[in-house]
């Protein structure tokens, strides 16, 4: 990967909670949130991150965009470390990395139409007079399906599969170079879903965007992304391109997320792995490797030692004693 390729490059990135406990509320332990991992995302791709709930992935999108101050970790994007540039700096510097939310109704402001909420962002990074920015609105609109005779209604007036057309209208008018969709198209139905998939899709395309899209839905992301990382308890288990990691899966909790993806043929036979047991708590994770206590292949080293981060073969990283030795 040559390194004009990247556009963000994320290097041992960290975001532990304190949990405060007694009269005067000192720190006796940490929730380990995200906890080291590394990947970098090259220029127009979508490169996913996946997992199951609470593994660390929203938390991961929030701590590169600043809205969680990182713990310690390296966020490099077009060069910069978004870590050490100052408060007033990084603002000038959001234009270019855009964030959409699960919840599209909670993440507009319900008292502005949707013209003002387009309008806003042009206006506030001071790209557009007023009459430009206006004008942007009704383009970019009509962009995402909707129509310019819509812009003077409220969010409350339209569907979850139209606010979230709006929340990617704003996102893009700014025309940012990279844009995290944290869950964008897990609360919509699912004819919805693939109508935002198709447009995301041609929307990168048009506007030569860069995504990173955070989703439980393994079947959305083989269908999206052109790489994709595993996350389990905050570490990165395993990162490949789409169709190396969905055809050739070397983790277990990797092949155990894929077995579980429903078969659309009924006379298909495919084999479940069942995990046994529920997620440690990201507080007191285990000794070893943090997937130890769920994997059927465990054996006495993933107690004692955690797997080293290891390239097993040209651009498929894993973290696991299976490939360490």
């Amino acid at each position: 990967m040559s390194e004009e390729q990247v556009v963000l490059e994320v290097n041992h990135l960290k975001k532990y909670f304190p949990i405060k406990g007694g009269i005067l509320k000192r720190t006796k332990n940490h929730v380990k949130a995200v906890d080291d991992i590394s990947f970098k995302v090259r220029e127009n791709e979508t490169f996913s991150l996946v997992g199951e709930s609470g593994c660390g992935k929203s938390t991961t999108g929030r701590s590169i965009l600043r809205l969680l101050e990182p713990t310690d970790g390296e966020v490099i994007f077009k060069g910069d470390n978004l870590l050490d540039v100052n408060k007033r700096t990084f603002r000038h510097m959001r234009k270019d990395m855009q964030l959409i939310f699960q919840d599209p109704y909670s993440s507009l402001n319900p008292r502005m139409t949707v013209k003002k909420l387009l309008v806003e962002p042009l206006l506030t990074h001071k790209l557009a007079t007023k009459k430009e920015a206006e004008q942007k609105a009704e383009e970019m609109i009509e962009k995402v399906g909707l129509s310019k005779e819509q812009l003077n209604r409220y969010p409350h007036e339209f569907s979850g599969g139209q606010r979230q057309r709006i929340s990617i209208a704003r996102a893009l008018i700014v025309n940012p170079k990279l844009v995290i969709l944290d869950e964008a198209v897990s609360a919509l139905d699912v004819s919805i879903q693939s109508q935002i998939l198709n447009l995301l899709m041609r929307l990168q395309e048009e506007f030569q965007l860069t995504y990173v899209f955070i989703s439980h839905d393994l079947n959305v992301v083989k269908h999206l992304s052109d790489r994709v990382g595993v996350m389990y308890l905050g570490q990165m288990m395993e990162l490949a391109s789409t169709e190396e990691l969905y055809e050739n899966p070397l983790h277990p909790y990797t092949k155990a997320l894929l077995s579980a993806i429903p078969t659309i043929d009924p006379k298909e036979k495919k084999e479940r792995i069942i995990l046994q047991g529920d997620v440690p708590d990201p507080s007191d994770p285990p000794s070893g490797c943090p997937f130890r206590l769920r994997c059927p292949m465990a054996h006495n080293r993933c107690a004692e030692e955690k797997p080293k981060y290891i390239e097993k073969e040209k651009d498929h990283w894993v973290a696991c004693h299976l490939f360490d030795e």
